[in-house]
């Protein structure tokens, strides 16, 4: 079977599975806002109809122009872990700087400004966004000579990852501290979706949880039923705000 089916097929059970639980074990009051599915579906399908026209042809053009060849310790397991820690240190810093450049930050607020997080939140992103980032991840991709596989199954770990922490399931505690001293669970996700730019500029990691740690970047806050999501100052637009967000002034 076709490995792309196979990923697709596997993202879709997980993203179902979240989207279900969430509504029937909820750790946060459901905000129902007008229109708020509607809007993150349209950015969904509007980058599920645009990305294969720029992510694809920049990944396969980067695995034909790596700039040094991997030596045979580095093709196998030990290849694939190097790689994997790469681009999951090198997506903390691109996630970082969406939120410390001003140009990139518009860019990325249109996700920020969700008033409620649940799986559908981890699919809402300006396709500009999506662009820029999969340029920026030529650099590792380059420079690492990062083969093609490695990088779909990263890119299949981080989906997973980011339904996972952006849904609204209620984990039993113990778990989900267990969970959160190796991977970025709901409850560290949601606190740098907490409406207070503090909090926003924290909890920078998607996959391994041990970045904000490192680099200092962990918040101290600890996520609340009632905690108040989006962008402190800052009110949800339409579909259409949301498109035209990084070309305005914030």
């Amino acid at each position: 079977m076709d490995p792309a089916v196979v990923k697709g097929a596997a993202l879709a059970v997980w993203f179902a599975s979240l989207f279900l639980l969430e509504r029937l074990f909820r750790a946060s009051p459901e905000r129902k806002g007008p229109g708020r599915l509607a809007r993150n579906a349209s950015l969904w399908v509007l980058t599920l109809v645009l990305s294969p026209l720029f992510v694809l042809p920049l990944a396969l053009w980067a695995d034909g122009h790596h700039l040094w060849t991997r030596p045979e310790i580095l093709t196998g397991a030990a290849g694939l872990a190097l790689s994997l820690l790469a681009l999951d240190l090198w997506t903390y810093w691109i996630h970082r700087a969406y939120h410390e450049v001003p140009a990139m930050w518009r860019l990325h607020a249109p996700h920020h400004l969700d008033e409620h997080l649940d799986t559908t939140s981890a699919v809402r992103f300006h396709v500009g966004e999506i662009a820029f980032s999969a340029l920026l991840r030529l650099i590792p991709i380059l420079a690492l000579s990062i083969p093609f596989t490695h990088l779909v199954i990263y890119e299949t770990v981080l989906a997973a990852s980011s339904f996972f922490h952006h849904s609204n399931v209620r984990l039993p505690a113990r778990l989900e501290s267990a969970l959160s001293k190796i991977i970025v669970t709901p409850s560290i996700h949601w606190v740098h979706h907490h409406a207070k730019r503090a909090d926003t500029d924290s909890n920078y990691a998607s996959i391994l949880s041990l970045w904000d740690p490192v680099f200092r970047t962990r918040s101290a806050t600890k996520r609340t039923p009632e905690m108040k999501i989006g962008v402190e100052g800052v009110e949800e637009k339409t579909f259409l705000g949301l498109l035209l967000l990084p070309f305005q002034r914030m």
